[in-house]
């Protein structure tokens, strides 16, 4: 892999940008981008479950993954989720990745159809992780979303072997057990990219260092604190800090999930990035206002 080095500290998963019509909005993610650098975030995970990846044309996968690398301008690194049901558009992808000058690469298991044993996982993955084979990539392991509850740890042991640039996984699972297997395979070989934001400090006492998430995106300071809080050895703060997380993800479970909810937040903080696009439904101007006093009561908006 070329210039490899190892993830620390926060990538915030980026909402995709889309206007009235759900059209995709590219002239907001300057604005976006500079957020993303005066919020130091390490990086940023483009076009994955935040970015409605399964929502958007393989066109516009590109358009998008192209204007965040342009308006990151090398101020953090850009992450490109390439899965796909289609093996091979998920190769397509990666190899734009590569040639457009992405950091990484991550993808997700088919979920229609679905692999049935990690044989299958790993066949699937070949040949796309081969198509950028100077890029480090990362197995997004999502079974909530995907179905494939495969045991990771022996992806990556067996998944090694044939993919050289495979260097762990985004584990967005809450099988805390099957994280720290993950963390201490081959004497810590793998990177173990924390996915849940709301038990951060979990991943990072298992020894995970670095995290993707959304809401990172509007949140930056408490996720900050709660990485230094945990390097200081300071649970108590860390545990007080992981609770305004909590809020926070309450009331984004409220109003539709984390896309949902949080496009809805990020259009409140001055990021316009529009509805989602069908079939999530649009947030009513109702809604926007019960979402901006929950936001109040809790302190969010008065910052």
């Amino acid at each position: 892999m070329k210039n490899y080095q190892r993830l620390k500290g926060l990538i915030a998963a980026s909402f995709t940008p889309m206007d009235a019509q759900g059209k995709i909005n590219l002239s907001v993610i300057d604005k976006y981008a500079d957020l993303m650098a005066k919020s130091d975030m390490t990086g940023v995970f483009v076009c994955g479950t935040t970015g409605e990846s399964q929502s958007l044309t393989t066109i516009e996968r590109k358009r998008i993954l192209e204007q965040w690398i342009k308006s990151s301008n090398g101020r953090f690194k850009v992450i490109a989720h390439v899965g796909s049901n289609s093996q091979v558009e998920a190769i397509e992808l990666a190899r734009h990745a590569a040639e457009t000058g992405a950091d990484a690469i991550a993808a997700m298991a088919p979920c229609f159809f679905k692999p049935e044993t990690v044989k299958d996982l790993i066949d699937f993955f070949t040949p796309i992780a081969n198509s950028a084979e100077e890029l480090p990539f990362y197995y997004y392991n999502m079974p909530s979303m995907t179905g494939v509850f495969l045991p990771v740890a022996t992806f990556l042991a067996e998944g090694k072997k044939v993919m050289p640039n495979l260097a762990g996984t985004k584990f967005t699972h809450n099988n805390l057990m099957e994280m720290g297997e993950c963390l201490a395979l081959n004497d810590g070989e793998f990177e173990v990219l924390h996915g849940y934001d709301e038990i951060l400090i979990s991943g990072l006492a298992f020894g995970a260092v670095a995290g993707v998430g959304s809401t990172y995106n509007y949140l930056p300071e408490v996720y900050h604190g709660i990485l230094k809080a945990v390097e200081e050895g300071d649970f108590q703060h860390a545990r007080k800090l992981q609770m305004k997380s909590i809020e926070i993800v309450k009331i984004i479970i409220k109003y539709g999930g984390g896309v949902r909810g949080g496009k809805a937040i990020m259009n409140l903080i001055g990021i316009d990035c529009g509805p989602c696009r069908l079939p999530i439904p649009a947030v009513s101007k109702e809604e926007y206002d019960m979402l901006k006093n929950d936001l109040l009561k809790i302190g969010f908006l008065s910052k």
